[in-house]
């Protein structure tokens, strides 16, 4: 058994073989590259290519929350309305990766996901020039079929090249790059907004996105070779879905990361209302708590990572959801009985955090370990969707309040909810393992 530190071992399959395969009918996008050695060096490399583009979800969801008051402001609509901007990105994501991941299990991964990053980058330009909300979150939305690629490409890539603990390790140094997006991107949102109007977030998001596009098509080799690839009409494709979701060790995964990351996401489209109307908190303010918060996360992904090798998968699962469900069961009483300050509020959310760097990465390695490469973009696809479709359902429950406002209270309650349904799955997933 490898200690975490060590070099990644090489797959079945090596990976020089999986860039040298031949190739007869090459996807758009496509490129035969030199072959991909691993090292320390190229690991960095893919770590940094595939975080940047697994970060496009993250940036584009995080970036302008500071900014929900003034737009709300600007385009004379409610809080409720702003808040379903955030909603249509995230059903957006969980559609866009429905479609895209069957996609690269057929064309492989490069073509459609340079398709993504480039319409990802068009639609961000035009969110600058919104003149209603209503064509906002129908721009938020298609924006986030695209940005869907990079989501669920970069996870089918990893099952591509790793498997088991390797797979979780990769994830784990992959999380380390995701994470510096939440981290900085209310931070950056913050910022933009004293030295220019909301709008100034979606520019500096077409941005980046363009250098995604530049890093993906000089540096991102393709990772499914021709022979490997799977072409699938409406019927196989319905066939490979019903495989999967007969699975108890895919679906139980599956709801266990999507519950969680509804828990995550009511905090993320919640918090920025509740800390500056509930708590008095400043736009600056908000982005450097939700960055202390983002830090837990971050710390998280790095304790999981040096468990790996010590502590089995499932085991470091279950620790992470039992580290959530007390935080935010914390956090609820508190909320209940009117004792929460903004402090505890913050304390016990990194706390929170803190749990899903363990989650995600587990949960993920879970689901797709052991599925074939043929159906990893199908699996991914499947996967992210559930995750991004009850992370935007789950987190609009906490303002269906009588006044149409999220408090400190309903995101809480909505958030334990969401755990223990989680953890219930988590059991389930378990079970079926040990049968």
């Amino acid at each position: 058994m490898q200690s975490p530190n060590s070099p990644v071992s090489p797959p079945e399959q090596g990976a020089g073989e999986i860039f040298e395969s031949p190739s007869t009918s090459e996807s758009p996008g496509e490129r035969r590259s030199a072959p991909w050695t691993r090292s320390r060096k190229s690991i960095a490399l893919l770590v940094m290519v595939l975080g940047v583009l697994a970060a496009t979800g993250p940036l584009a969801t995080d970036m302008y929350l500071p900014a929900f008051p003034q737009i709300t402001r600007d385009l004379g609509t409610s809080e409720a309305q702003i808040q379903l901007t955030l909603t249509a990105i995230m059903l957006g994501l969980a559609v866009g990766q429905l479609i895209l991941g069957p996609m690269s299990d057929a064309w492989g991964r490069r073509g459609p996901l340079l398709v993504g990053v480039a319409v990802f980058t068009v639609t961000s330009v035009l969110c600058v020039f919104v003149p209603d909300v209503t064509v906002f979150i129908v721009l938020r939305f298609v924006q986030g079929v695209a940005g869907a690629a990079g989501a669920v490409i970069s996870r089918a890539v990893v099952r591509d090249l790793f498997e088991g603990d390797d797979a979780v390790r990769f994830f784990s140094r992959l999380a380390l790059v995701m994470m510096l997006a939440p981290l900085l991107a209310p931070l950056l949102g913050a910022q933009l907004l004293l030295v220019g109007p909301w709008q100034v977030s979606f520019w500096v998001l077409a941005v980046m996105s363009a250098v995604s596009f530049v890093l993906v098509l000089v540096w991102l080799p393709e990772s499914l070779p021709v022979e490997a690839r799977r072409r699938q009409g409406p019927r196989q494709l319905w066939s490979t879905v019903s495989g999967l979701v007969r699975q108890p060790r895919f679906v139980g995964p599956v709801l266990t990361l999507g519950l969680s990351f509804g828990m995550l996401f009511t905090y993320v489209s919640a918090f920025s209302f509740v800390s500056q109307q509930e708590f008095g908190a400043s736009p600056q303010t908000y982005a450097w708590l939700f960055a202390i918060n983002s830090l837990g996360m971050l710390a998280g992904t790095q304790a999981n990572g040096f468990l790996v090798g010590r502590v089995d998968t499932l085991r470091r699962l279950g620790l992470g959801l039992g580290l959530a469900l007390l935080s935010v069961g914390a956090l609820t009483v508190l909320a209940a009985v009117g004792a929460a300050t903004l402090w505890t509020a913050v304390g016990l959310l990194a706390l929170m955090m803190f749990s899903v760097g363990f989650i995600m990465p587990n949960a993920t390695v879970t689901a797709l370990d052991g599925q074939p490469a043929s159906v990893a973009g199908t699996a991914s696809a499947l996967m992210g969707a559930l995750q991004f479709a009850l992370g935007g359902g789950v987190a609009a429950l906490a303002g269906a309040t009588p006044s149409g406002q999220a408090s400190l209270l309903s995101m809480s309650v909505v958030m334990v909810s969401a755990v223990s349904l989680s953890l219930a799955a988590y059991v389930w997933t378990v079970r079926s393992k040990i049968r």
